[in-house]
């Protein structure tokens, strides 16, 4: 999630576990800080292979085995920094430290990013899909009780704050549940039978979802506003990569073929042509309206690339006025719902 949030989730629970008034401030101070440790991860890159980012970030940074090692780094690093002179106990910095440190991983798997909290274990991308990157009602209610357990030194308001944390994500999951159902119920109405329902949250809020599911070799991308009675926004469908008949100029042994399998993995296999562009390749899971296939970033080849080439990575994040209003429309239930 966002690097504020991050600090917010890991400052919360150190404080609501804190019973002494004098450290209130240190624990949230230190669970913040290692609350945004493991997305230091960022700055593992190359110019040379883009994909390196994608295959680094929420990594080793973000598994659960890494915990103490990365709570043990930030400790000691703040420890000479800051709380040695004064007069904090190494074993308390540490505490702070780690607890802030251990929500990361987990807060990042409740989104639909992915994030490998097994690692070295498994290369698998935990996504929960319960809560969208960012999400104001949910960082800024904890940010404000937060501040008030700093200055009152009361657990209190931290014990809130986590429990605002609680019900928020459970209502994220029940909301996950709803729009798969919903997902379910529109493909077979279409006489599809999809095996699983990719279902997400739009951008900053679990009323409006997208979901995605493939049927016979072609992805259908719809949305969903999931309130008492759902409502479906019908969007767009698209075929499946298929290299052979989509890239038929790639060498199979070339680092750019190799480069989209990576690109796969990152994408959950949620991939396929850019159908405004020959040589792209798309990744389906992010648009900004979500019953679009227009994505936020892609891989691009190139035909006449060495062998040993890689593809470019490209992100498209920013949205423009049509799209900001088309989307505020979605969610006020301005626009025309299917059903």
């Amino acid at each position: 999630m966002d690097p504020v949030t991050q600090g917010v989730v890991g400052a919360v629970l150190p404080q609501a576990l804190q019973q002494k008034k004098k450290y209130f401030f240190w624990a949230g101070l230190l669970g913040w800080l290692g609350g945004m440790a493991p997305d230091l991860d960022s700055f593992i890159r190359s110019d040379h292979d883009p994909l390196l980012y994608l295959e680094y970030h929420r990594q080793f940074s973000h598994s659960i085995i890494f915990i103490p090692i990365g709570g043990f780094i930030c400790a000691l690093f703040f420890h000479i920094l800051l709380t040695r002179r004064k007069n904090i106990p190494f074993k308390l910095t540490f505490l702070f430290c780690t607890l802030g440190y251990a929500t990361h991983g987990l807060l990042d798997a409740a989104t639909s990013y992915g994030t490998m909290l097994f690692w070295p274990f498994s290369d698998q991308r935990i996504d929960w899909r319960i809560i969208s990157i960012i999400d104001p009602l949910f960082t800024l209610p904890t940010l404000i009780l937060v501040i008030f357990a700093a200055i009152k030194g009361s657990a209190r308001f931290a014990q809130l704050g986590l429990a605002w944390m609680v019900v928020y994500l459970c209502l994220g999951a029940l909301q996950n549940h709803r729009a798969s159902i919903t997902g379910f119920d529109l493909a077979s109405s279409r006489g599809h039978a999809p095996e699983s329902i990719h279902a997400k949250p739009s951008f900053g809020n679990l009323y409006l979802w997208k979901i995605i599911y493939e049927y016979e070799g072609r992805f259908y991308v719809d949305a969903v506003r999931a309130g008492l009675t759902p409502d479906i926004l019908v969007g767009q469908s698209i075929t499946r990569l298929n290299i052979k008949k989509d890239l038929p100029w790639l060498d199979p042994d070339s680092q750019q073929a190799k480069d989209i399998e990576r690109f796969r993995w990152f994408s959950k296999g949620y991939i396929a042509k850019d159908p405004t562009h020959d040589n792209r390749v798309i990744d389906l899971r992010y648009s900004f309206l979500p019953n679009q296939i227009k994505p936020l970033w892609f891989i691009e080849l190139d035909p006449k690339a060495d062998a040993s080439n890689h593809v470019k990575f490209i992100s498209n994040e920013r949205a423009g006025k049509v799209e900001r209003d088309q989307f505020l429309k979605m969610i006020l239930g301005k626009d025309q719902a299917s059903r």
